[in-house]
């Protein structure tokens, strides 16, 4: 596996991707800490979407701002920064039980996981030799995956715990700790480096990392393209000059086919959708949550390792494809049920409200405020499923018990008996499709946009592209519900195909195939097109 790049370099690429756990983890815990949070603080619907929104407030202005900082004081003191601003974050939401300081406290870490996620790209694409930057980069998105799975585990776990929310959010802090010390004794990017002039610096880091006694050709190789590089100003990259209207045009597109390909919100309706096809609440929750997850990180595994050998932009089409016709599957079969999603968090009248703090945490948990929750991510690190199967059984439980008594609330779903054939198609293409994404869009984009800008302003140009990332999600989250209201769920799915396959046409047209170029080459080639 790391066969050509360095252990140490191996080694560094991993702490560094620590960001990504610790991302996917307050990513995929919001869910399951929001069932408990909104029983003890008493929270309303428009409460729980502002607290799961903050995270991506913060997040959205961490992107505007922090390319500028990863540029100016560094990719590892970016990392280090994020990383204790994730504990200070998380040690704030654990003392107090008020609404106003969750909020305070998610939006710190939404600033923290923003800017982590683009220093730490940005750092791996750098300290990686060229052959292994793909696996090295990817690492990162692995680790991402993996935090949601643990973050879904841990829901689980805490789910019957009282103030289970509060080890929810507290087990990132030793881990956020150790990161930020650990990266402390890390070398600097050495491209970092070569900008602020420490040539000598920059080559004792490049003998540490590529285990050599000399390496003066890389700097030299490093310098005469930096040379012409860190004159950018944040304005250039919107020039045609040295061809970066381009660049960023494709950077841009990709951001945006990550995120009208429907990703965050198909994952996070896989319960709904689920349920509607006729698995009932138990089994439906916890497959999906826990199953979708599982498919994630088993299908990220493949893409990290071969990357390199396979190269981008061949993952990128097999993924658009295969998503493709697995969309189209999901909106066929969609089509032959009857599926029905009412409206929730809806005005309701004075005898439902007693039933209400019994039913709001299947029905809303199951709908709306998940909805938000699948804001609250950029694009790649969708929320895969919101129900954690406790929180589905007592949904069960009460439903049982308010049957007698009144219709219940909510988002009721109308299935009539689903043929056995079409309630397994449906998963079985739900999960190809969250399969084909892990494999393509998700990983492969942020692999290509550590790639495609100049060094001397990778750290903005990385930035800007995430502020469109976490903008587009948060639009998108947005109309999910009324678009799908208005034309029905088959339609959708037949959207999101029509987007996979322009991002097919797009891959192929504008995406370079970057595997074995050094980032300088890469950069010259695309300087010239």
């Amino acid at each position: 596996l790391i066969s050509g790049c360095g252990t140490f370099t191996f080694l560094s690429s991993a702490i560094a991707a620590i960001s990504g756990l610790l991302m996917g983890y307050e990513l995929g815990l919001i869910s399951g800490a929001l069932l408990q949070m909104s029983s003890i603080l008493e929270l309303s619907c428009k409460e729980q979407e502002i607290i799961v929104s903050s995270l991506l407030f913060g997040a959205l202005f961490a992107s505007l701002t922090g390319g500028f900082l990863i540029d100016r004081f560094g990719r590892r003191l970016a990392i280090i920064i994020a990383s204790s601003l994730l504990v200070l974050g998380s040690l704030i939401l654990l003392p107090y039980e008020s609404y106003e300081i969750l909020i305070v406290g998610r939006i710190a870490i939404g600033i923290s996981i923003s800017l982590s996620s683009t220093a730490t790209c940005v750092y791996i694409a750098e300290i990686a030799p060229e052959h292994r930057r793909g696996l090295l980069v990817s690492l990162n998105e692995l680790m991402i995956v993996i935090g949601i799975l643990f973050a879904y585990i841990s829901n689980y776990a805490f789910a019957r715990v009282s103030h289970g929310w509060k080890y929810m959010f507290g087990l990132v802090i030793p881990l956020g700790a150790l990161q930020a010390i650990a990266m402390y004794f890390l070398p600097p990017s050495p491209r970092f480096l070569v900008m602020k002039n420490k040539d000598e610096a920059a080559r004792k880091v490049l003998e540490r990392l590529r285990e050599t006694s000399d390496a003066t050709k890389e700097l030299t190789v490093l310098k005469s393209s930096l040379k012409d590089e860190h004159r950018y100003s944040f304005l250039d990259l919107f020039c045609s000059k040295n061809n970066m209207r381009a660049r960023m045009f494709v950077g841009l597109t990709l951001v945006f086919f990550v995120q009208t390909t429907g990703q965050p919100n198909i994952l996070f309706y896989a319960s709904t959708v689920l349920k509607s096809v006729g698995f009932q609440s138990n089994e439906a929750a916890s497959l999906a949550s826990t199953g979708v997850g599982v498919v994630k990180v088993v299908s990220t595994v493949p893409a990290t390792v071969f990357v390199d050998q396979v190269g981008s932009k061949t993952f990128l089409c097999i993924g658009s494809s295969v998503m493709a016709v697995s969309l189209v599957t999901m909106g066929l079969v969609n089509r032959n049920i009857h599926v029905n999603f009412t409206k929730v968090c809806r005005s309701q009248s004075p005898e439902d409200v007693i039933l209400q703090r019994a039913e709001n945490f299947t029905v809303t948990n199951g709908s709306l405020k998940d909805l938000f929750s699948s804001m609250a991510i950029p694009e790649r690190l969708s929320f895969d499923a919101h129900r954690s199967p406790d929180v589905a059984r007592t949904g069960e439980l009460n439903k049982t018990a308010l049957a007698g008594s009144k219709s219940t609330t909510g988002s009721h779903m109308e299935s009539e008996e689903v043929p056995v054939v079409l309630k397994w198609l449906s998963l079985a293409s739900l999960l190809v499709y969250v399969a084909a994404f892990s494999i393509g869009l998700g990983p492969m984009s942020w692999l290509v946009l550590s790639e495609i800008f100049p060094g001397g302003i990778r750290g903005r140009a990385m930035a800007l592209t995430s502020s469109m990332n976490w903008g587009i999600n948060l639009l998108i989250s947005l109309t999910f519900l009324t678009v799908t209201e208005l034309i029905g769920l088959s339609w959708v799915c037949f959207i999101y195909m029509i987007m996979s396959l322009a991002s097919l046409a797009f891959v192929i047209m504008f995406i370079p195939e970057t595997k074995g170029c050094s980032l300088e080459q890469i950069s010259m080639e695309l300087a010239k097109q």
